[in-house]
C-alpha cells in the first residue's frame, strides 16, 4: 500500500498516523493518534441506509443519523466518517465544529481509500475556542488534503445529499440546484413523445381520463403554482432510496386544481427554483389518486400529478411572464392577509397571511414531536411583528419552511411576509386568551434583504398597500427601541390557577420526581426544550442586577482575550465605569429603571449603516454560561433552615449568555444572527463562544432571580432562573390580571401586576421568608444549551394548600 505523499509527512500528525494505518496489512488495521491535538473543521449529517448493519455490526446506536467530519492538524486535512458510538457527543453539542480532539482511533474504509474514526476524546480543558486560536493565522480552506480531494457525498450510506445538522426539513449542500437544469436533447425523444409534449391538456381533462380508467395521458399541462410545501424527508434505515425527498405543489389552471408531487432527485433539481406564482409547463408525468382521496379525507376523488426522475423522466419548463397567454385563464394566488387587530375575532385554526415589521427574533430551539411511529426533532423560533392596526405584536412560532437562505436572514427591523399560517388560541381563564400563528405544511416566508419580495404578486394587494402607507409614517426610533434578538422566551402564558393549568394539559404526563426529571434532562439534546411539573420548596432566593451579566470587548481576532468585565465603549457611555454588584442585605430604595442602552458604534461601511424602513419598503415596490465574577461578590439574602443532605443537583446557578435577550445591532446583524443561532457546521462560519456577550442585553432585561429549590419527592436540588414579567416591558409583558405583588401571586402569575408599581428587588428579597416551607407545584422550562449545561427557567409556581 502506497504511503501518503507530502514533504511534511514527517512532522504532520495526520499523515504519520494514516501512513501507519495504510502500512498495516492485518485484516482489521487500526491506528491511534497520540496526545497531539486535531481540530474538527466541518461536521456533516446524513441518514443511515439498509447497509448500516453490515458497516457497523458492533454498533448499538439507535440513531437514525450518521456523521462525516473533516479533521486537520494545521498541516493537512482528511475527511472521515464517525462511528455511531460518538453520535451522543454530537447530539448534545459536546463534539462540534471547532472542537479539539485527541487520541483519535482510525480504521480504513471498505475501499481502503477512506477512513473511519472508531473513537476519540474531546479536549474540554483547552476551552471551546482552542481551535479558533490555534488556526487563527491559517487559511483553513487552503489546507491540503492528505490524498485526492474526497467526493461530495456521504461516506457510509448511499445517500445523494447531506441533511442539515439540526433539522430534517431544510436543504443542505451544493447539490441542491439554484438554476434550472438544461432541457433534455429533443433528438432522443420518439415522435410519439414529441406529439405528447407539443399538445396541451387541462387538469379537468386529465382527471376525467383517469376516472374513466385510461392510463394514457397525452399532452402537457400549463399551470400556475399556488402553494409550495416544505421538503419532506422520508429516509429510513431499512430503505435503499438514495434521495428520499418529496415536496408538494398546489397548482391550478382555468379548469381545476391538483397536487403535484416532486419525487427524489427531481427535488434536488427543482425545489429551490419553483415558487408560488410561477407558471410552469409539465410533461411526462404520472397520474394517480390523490393522498386525501386514498385516505378518505375527500368525499370526491381527486388526482395527484407525480414528477419522477425516470419511468418516465419528468420535464419541467418555467414559462416567462410575457409568454403566458390570457386564454389560459390561470388563477391568481389565493392570498388572505389579515392584521393583528383581526386575530382575536378569527376562529381557532384559521388560515391566513400576515405582513409586518420584525421587532423580535428569538433564539432557535428544538422540540420533539410525534410523527407517526417515530418522534422527530423540529427546529423553531419565536417572532414578533409590529403592524399597522394593533399596539400588540403579532406572535409567530415559526418552524422550518425549507427556506434556510431566507429564514437565517430574518432580523429585527426587516419587513416580513408569512403565508398560510394557522391561528392557535390558548386560554388563561374564561375571560382571557392569547393568540399566535404557526406553520402549516404550505407556509412560505419572504423577507427584505433576501431578494424575495420583488417577484411576489402580493405587492399590489390592498392590505399590503395599506401597510406600506403606514410604514411611511411610523417612527423608526420607537420600533428600533423595541427591537430585541435572542434570549429565553415562553409563549403563550400559562394559566394562573393550578386547576386551570392541570385541565389544559390535555392528557400530558403529570407530576415528575426530582430524580426522574434529572434523568429526562440528561436525555435532552442540544437546544431541545421541554416543560416539567414538579413539587418543590424554595430554599434560597437571590437577585442579580443587570450589571452582573457582564459584557465583553468585541474583537475580530479569535485569539484575542475576551473579558466579561470590559465593556464595549458606546456613545454617551462612561468608559471608566466598572459594573458593581449590589448587596441585597443593605437597606436601599427601590432601584430606578435603567434607560434603554444606546446603539453600538458603527463598525462596517457607510452602506451598512444607512438603514431605514423606507429602504426595506422599496424592495416591495422596486425589486430589490459561564460567569467569571469573583465568588466573594455573590448576592444572597435568603435561606431556609438546613435541609437534608443534597443527593443530586440540576440547573445553572448563574444565567447563561444564551438566556439573555440582546439589543439588536443592525451594523453587525450577520454576526449577531450567527452568535444567537445554533452551532454551525463549517469552520469559516465559526465565532468565539463568548461573541454573544459583545452585544448589550436588551433594555427589557433589568436583572433576574435565582431560586434554589428542593424536590419534595427525593430532595434533588434545582437551580432555577426566574425572569418576571413587568409593567412597561414590551418583551416579557405581564398578564392583564391585577394582584397584590406578593411572592405567592408573582410566582403564580409569572410576573408583577400590570396595574401597580412593582416592588424593588431588595424589598422582595426582604420578604422572601414568606416562601419558607411553602409547598409549590413548579412549572419549569428546561433547555439543553450544549454539553452538560441545562437551563431551568421558572414559568409558574402554584401554592399547594
Amino acid at each position: 500500500m502506497a504511503a501518503l505523499s507530502g514533504s511534511s509527512s514527517e512532522c504532520c500528525t495526520l499523515k504519520k498516523t494514516l501512513n501507519r494505518l495504510l502500512s498495516n496489512t492485518s485484516s482489521s488495521p487500526r491506528a491511534r493518534t497520540r496526545s497531539e491535538p486535531l481540530y474538527v473543521i466541518s461536521l456533516e449529517r446524513y441518514g443511515r441506509d439498509a447497509d448500516f448493519a453490515l458497516r457497523f455490526p458492533d454498533s448499538i446506536s439507535m440513531s437514525e443519523s450518521l456523521f462525516d467530519a473533516t479533521l486537520t492538524d494545521g498541516d493537512c486535512k482528511v475527511r472521515v466518517s464517525l462511528d455511531p458510538a460518538v453520535n451522543r457527543l454530537i447530539s448534545v453539542n459536546a463534539l462540534h465544529c471547532g472542537s479539539v480532539i485527541r487520541h483519535v482511533e482510525l480504521s480504513r474504509g471498505e475501499d481502503s481509500a477512506s477512513f473511519h474514526v472508531c473513537s476519540l476524546e474531546v479536549d474540554r480543558l483547552s476551552g471551546g475556542d482552542a481551535a479558533l486560536r490555534a488556526l487563527s493565522s491559517v487559511n483553513v480552506r487552503a489546507i491540503p488534503w492528505t490524498g485526492a480531494e474526497p467526493s461530495a457525498g456521504p461516506l457510509r450510506a448511499r445517500r445523494s445529499s447531506y441533511l442539515p445538522l439540526w433539522n430534517n426539513h431544510d436543504f443542505c449542500g451544493e447539490m441542491w440546484r439554484d438554476t434550472a437544469p438544461s432541457e433534455p436533447d429533443a433528438e432522443e425523444d420518439s415522435e410519439e413523445e414529441i406529439e405528447d409534449i407539443g399538445s396541451t391538456v387541462s387538469l379537468a381533462e386529465v382527471r376525467r381520463h383517469f376516472l374513466s380508467g385510461s392510463r394514457r395521458y397525452r399532452g402537457a399541462l400549463c399551470v400556475r403554482i399556488l402553494h409550495k410545501s416544505r421538503l419532506i424527508y422520508f429516509g429510513k434505515a431499512d430503505h435503499k432510496c438514495e434521495c428520499p425527498y418529496k415536496a408538494e405543489l398546489q397548482v391550478g389552471d382555468g379548469s381545476s386544481s391538483a397536487c403535484v408531487v416532486l419525487w427524489n432527485t427531481v427535488c434536488l433539481d427543482w425545489y429551490r427554483i419553483l415558487h408560488p406564482g410561477q407558471v410552469v409547463r409539465l410533461c411526462r408525468y404520472r397520474v394517480k389518486e390523490s393522498y386525501s382521496s386514498r385516505t378518505g379525507q375527500d368525499s370526491e376523488p381527486h388526482i395527484e400529478i407525480s414528477l419522477n426522475s425516470r419511468n418516465p423522466a419528468a420535464q419541467i419548463t418555467i414559462i416567462p411572464k410575457n409568454q403566458v397567454s390570457p386564454d389560459w385563464v390561470l388563477p391568481d394566488l389565493p392570498h388572505a392577509f389579515i392584521c393583528g387587530q383581526e386575530l382575536p375575532s378569527c376562529p381557532q385554526g384559521h388560515i391566513c397571511d400576515i405582513i409586518g415589521v420584525v421587532i423580535f427574533v428569538g433564539r432557535p430551539e428544538r422540540v420533539r414531536r410525534k410523527d407517526g411511529q417515530r418522534a422527530e426533532i423540529e427546529e423553531y423560533r419565536w417572532l414578533q411583528l409590529a403592524d399597522r392596526a394593533s399596539d400588540k405584536p403579532v406572535m409567530i412560532k415559526l418552524f422550518s419552511t425549507s427556506q434556510p437562505d431566507i429564514q437565517s436572514r430574518v432580523y429585527p427591523m426587516a419587513l416580513l411576509v408569512c403565508t398560510r399560517l394557522k391561528l392557535i388560541r390558548s386560554a388563561v381563564d374564561r375571560a382571557t386568551s392569547f393568540e399566535y400563528l404557526t406553520n402549516t405544511s404550505l407556509t412560505q416566508v419572504y423577507c427584505t434583504g433576501t431578494g424575495s419580495h420583488p417577484v411576489m404578486p402580493y405587492r399590489g394587494l390592498r392590505p399590503v398597500r395599506q401597510f406600506l402607507h403606514w410604514l411611511k409614517q411610523v417612527d423608526e426610533g420607537s420600533l428600533l427601541g423595541r427591537a430585541v434578538i435572542g434570549g429565553s422566551f415562553s409563549y403563550p402564558p400559562l394559566p394562573v390557577s393550578l386547576h386551570n393549568f392541570m385541565e389544559n394539559r390535555h392528557g400530558e404526563a403529570g407530576l415528575i420526581s426530582g430524580g426522574e426529571m434529572k434523568l429526562e434532562c440528561e436525555k435532552l439534546i442540544y437546544r431541545e426544550k421541554r416543560q416539567f411539573a414538579i413539587q418543590c420548596v424554595i430554599t434560597a432566593a437571590c437577585y442579580h442586577h443587570r450589571e452582573d451579566s457582564g459584557r465583553t470587548q468585541f474583537s475580530d481576532l479569535p485569539s484575542a482575550p475576551l473579558s466579561p468585565r470590559v465593556r464595549r465603549q458606546r456613545e454617551g457611555s462612561e468608559p471608566n465605569r466598572t459594573p458593581v454588584k449590589r448587596k441585597l442585605f443593605s437597606s436601599t430604595s427601590p432601584r430606578k429603571r435603567l434607560a434603554p442602552p444606546l446603539q453600538p458604534l458603527a463598525t462596517e461601511d457607510d452602506a451598512e449603516r444607512d438603514f431605514s424602513l423606507f429602504d426595506g419598503a422599496m424592495e416591495f415596490l422596486v425589486g430589490e454560561q459561564e460567569d467569571d465574577s469573583n465568588d466573594e461578590d455573590e448576592d444572597e439574602d435568603f435561606s431556609t433552615p438546613p435541609t437534608s443532605p443534597m443527593t443530586s443537583r440540576l440547573g445553572l446557578s448563574r444565567v447563561a449568555s444564551e438566556t439573555l435577550p440582546r439589543v439588536f445591532c443592525y451594523e453587525r446583524r450577520h454576526v449577531q444572527a450567527v452568535a444567537v443561532g445554533l452551532q454551525v457546521n463549517t469552520f469559516h462560519k465559526l465565532l468565539p463562544q463568548r461573541e454573544l456577550e459583545s452585544f448589550s442585553p436588551a433594555s427589557c432585561y433589568t436583572g433576574y432571580f435565582t431560586l434554589t429549590m428542593r424536590a419534595l419527592s427525593d430532595a434533588v436540588m434545582l437551580d432555577v432562573l426566574f425572569l418576571p414579567a413587568a409593567p412597561g416591558n414590551l418583551h416579557w409583558m405581564p398578564l392583564p390580571l391585577s394582584h397584590n405583588n406578593s411572592w405567592e401571586s408573582i410566582l403564580s402569575h409569572g410576573g408583577f401586576s400590570p396595574h401597580a408599581p412593582p416592588p424593588s428587588p431588595a424589598d422582595l428579597i426582604a420578604t422572601a421568608n414568606q416562601l419558607t416551607n411553602q409547598r409549590l407545584l413548579c412549572v419549569l422550562d428546561a433547555c439543553a444549551l450544549g454539553g452538560e449545561k441545562v437551563e431551568l427557567v421558572l414559568n409558574r409556581a402554584f401554592p399547594l394548600r
